[in-house]
């Protein structure tokens, strides 16, 4: 349905252009939309959307009959009689006549992008609907996700869709309050490439219209539209993980998420039992300051002693002595491969484990 804003502004100009007063009204002769004060033949237009005319001059009005798919819509009031103001009149018609089609045609396009994401059609009626709809099935496809920072935004939505334009490619919707999603298509032959500047592009274009602490998370790309909704969960399990094990980045793609997505899909019960094996009756918040970030700074440096205790500017046989006292209270010791190994999925499951009980709360 169009909005009453959108046919006030349509007949607004066509009154500019053809000099006539116009009025639109629905099926029981109130006003929709009007150029000029024209209560007076309301009940006039009552009985013509009653009778089997399509057009009909009454009292020096000329009244038009606008149909949505054969069911009457609206009654057009064109004031004045002759030829003229009838041309002007069967124009004004088709104009509003057309913009119902292509606004229905945006509505179900909206409708069958929500309903594709969250896989609620079968497979024949997304081919039989995207062919009704004309859109194509066998490009090249990914799913963006883009959280405002302070939650819902009612302007992300629609600053995204005037981002992603009308040419019909790329659609943008919402399926729950908090999240914009794009599903957007890619035309070049390097869609990674395509993809990373896009999304750059895009953040920078919502912060200059002031949505701020954006966080953006996409899936992997896809060639079949059947496909879009495995994107979609990939981007919203790129949304979640990135906040748990890379807060510092705002924007995350699935195929970055490495370890981190595993962890992810352990239940919290397991991950309870495997730190308890790994730390007995500690936690890694248990250990001081100082433990911490030799444990961080010693991973961030490929576990190289030397580089590690010139970045923390102490003695390499201080940093040992430290990574000795580490062994002694954990049994790992983060020199070897395997137990850095271990003692790092540790620490993402404990993080993940916070993150779960704050969400929770």
């Amino acid at each position: 349905m169009i909005s009453n804003q959108i046919l006030q502004n349509t007949i607004e100009g066509l009154k500019s252009i053809a000099r006539v007063e116009l009025c639109v009204m629905d099926v029981d002769g109130k006003e929709v939309a009007s150029t000029t004060d024209m209560a007076g033949v309301s009940g006039a237009a009552a009985d013509f959307a009653a009778s089997p005319a399509d057009s009909q001059e009454i009292q020096g009005y000329q009244y038009f009959k606008i149909f949505d798919e054969q069911q009457l819509e609206y009654v057009l009031v064109v004031s004045g009689t002759g030829d003229g103001v009838y041309m002007v009149g069967k124009l004004a018609a088709f104009q509003i006549q057309n913009m119902l089609v292509a606004y229905k045609e945006r509505f179900d396009k909206d409708n069958f992008i929500k309903n594709l994401l969250l896989d609620n059609l079968l497979l024949v009626d997304i081919y039989s609907r995207s062919k009704k709809l004309h859109i194509q099935t066998d490009v090249p496809r990914v799913v963006i996700l883009v959280e405002p920072g302070s939650g819902r935004d009612s302007n992300a939505l629609e600053l995204t869709k005037t981002y992603c334009g009308s040419g019909g490619r790329d659609f943008a919707t919402a399926v729950d309050e908090n999240n914009v999603v794009v599903v957007k298509e890619l035309t070049e032959p390097d869609a990674a490439k395509e993809m990373e500047r896009w999304v750059k592009s895009l953040k920078q274009y919502l912060e200059k219209e002031g949505i701020r602490s954006i966080r953006i998370a996409y899936g992997t790309v896809v060639n079949e539209i059947k496909e879009v909704s495995r994107s979609y969960k990939e981007a919203k399990m790129a949304l979640d993980v990135g906040k748990i094990f890379f807060d510092e980045r705002q924007i995350v793609a699935y195929s970055e998420l490495g370890i981190g997505r595993l962890i992810y899909q352990l239940p919290i019960p397991l991950c309870k039992m495997f730190i308890k094996e790994i730390f007995g009756g500690k936690s890694p918040d248990d250990f001081d300051e100082e433990s911490l970030t030799t444990i961080y700074k010693f991973f961030e440096n490929s576990l190289n002693v030397s580089e590690t205790s010139r970045q923390l500017f102490i003695h390499r046989n201080t940093l040992v002595y430290r990574l000795d006292k580490l062994q002694k209270s954990t049994g790992l010791d983060l020199r070897v491969f395997e137990d850095a190994i271990t003692f790092k999925i540790a620490l993402m499951v404990v993080k993940y484990m916070k993150y779960m009980e704050s969400v929770d709360y």
